[in-house]
């Protein structure tokens, strides 16, 4: 059973940080592509980025260079830096993993940024 489990987030300013976690086990970790997702009220959940087992990052291009995605495998935690947060990122963020062609989900953490 895979768990995922985020912490962080919560209510901002705009032009301000935050910083997400996500805790995994029951997957190796160091093998897994980690990504993170975001859903605003009333919209579908869309992909804000990828960290792969190597490291390579890629993002989507609303956050490219405000946000970073991290990793540290000893911990089996993914992370997402954000900063110069604007109104548009206010949404619920979920942390994803693939395993063995299922997908898992975190439990969702808000954000909430305000002008």
């Amino acid at each position: 059973q895979v768990r995922l489990v985020q912490s962080g987030g919560g209510l901002v300013q705009a032009g301000g940080s935050l910083r997400l976690s996500c805790a995994s086990s029951g997957l190796t970790f160091k093998l897994h592509t980690m990504s993170w997702y975001r859903q605003a009220p009333g919209k579908q959940r869309d992909l804000v980025g990828s960290i792969s087992r190597d490291g390579t990052t890629n993002y989507t291009a609303a956050v490219k260079g405000r946000f970073a995605i991290s990793r540290d495998n000893a911990r089996n935690t993914v992370y997402l830096q954000m900063n110069s947060l604007k109104p548009e990122d206010t949404g619920v963020y979920y942390c994803h993993a693939r395993r063995q062609g299922t997908d898992w989900w975190g439990q969702g953490t808000q954000v909430t940024v305000h002008s």
